[in-house]
């Protein structure tokens, strides 16, 4: 059967399988992507709900959303809800998902900086050899 673009998939960047992600990362991270508004960019899905929907513990969720935060592909704020007797509440976190070409861009330019200093270090090691050669 062929897929015809329509469905529950989500579209993932093919750029995102540069970025080394674990397979946990993935799957947290497609599951947002399923999630999100795609005017917003945001969604808001429980640690609960997508641990039951990728097959991973809440504690575990929490590390991978963590880890995407830091890579720079989600960010996430706290909400509060009002309960019904109306004591406020920490609620769901709300997610946004930052735009795939903010992200790529940033990708590309943390391994530049890394290239650069592993070019410094490289010609700093260069020049401590050549002087101790003529020591």
């Amino acid at each position: 059967m062929k897929y015809s673009g329509h469905g529950n998939f989500p579209s993932l960047p093919n750029e995102v399988f540069l970025l080394g992600l674990t397979p946990g990362e993935l799957a947290v991270y497609s599951y947002l992507r399923r999630c999100e508004d795609h005017k917003t960019h945001q969604c808001w899905p429980s640690y609960k709900a997508i641990g039951k929907a990728v097959r991973l513990s809440e504690n575990t969720v929490r590390k991978y959303t963590l880890l995407l935060e830091e890579r720079g592909l989600i960010s996430t704020e706290p909400t509060e809800v009002i309960t019904k007797a109306g004591v406020k509440r920490n609620g769901n976190l709300r997610y946004t998902l930052r735009p795939v070409q903010e992200w790529i861009e940033e990708h590309y330019n943390r391994q530049l900086e890394q290239l650069e200093l592993n070019t410094e270090r490289q010609r700093t090691a260069k020049l401590m050899q050549t002087q101790k050669c003529t020591v």
